[in-house]
């Protein structure tokens, strides 16, 4: 599994409902990708840095989504270049599922 980090400054301070409209309009098209574990949406506290934190099954996964269109479509919609950091994740306790997943 890989977690991805995605941050992008806004161009104004967003308040969390104000964030939320925002998310839960982009929200949709994540339910059907492929590969896609599970997808956080953050707001920061002072309401000036918005992201998302994704788990995915794999890279390669996720590269088919970080693409130059994606990027275009994120400059768009916030107003900044997002910044994108990936991360091993070898192990998730999901308290949710009361489970513990690991790579094989």
């Amino acid at each position: 599994m890989i977690t991805a980090i995605v941050e992008f400054k806004l161009p104004t301070p967003l308040t969390e409902a104000e964030a939320k409209e925002i998310f839960l309009s982009t929200a949709p098209k994540y339910r059907v990708m492929q590969g896609l574990i599970r997808k956080y949406y953050y707001l920061s506290e002072d309401g000036s840095t918005g992201g998302g934190i994704y788990l995915w099954n794999s890279r390669e996964d996720a590269d088919r989504v970080y693409t130059e269109e994606w990027k275009a479509f994120i400059r768009g919609k916030y107003g900044s270049e997002p910044s994108l950091t990936y991360l091993a994740c070898p192990v998730v306790v999901d308290n949710l599922s009361d489970e513990i997943i690991s790579t094989s």
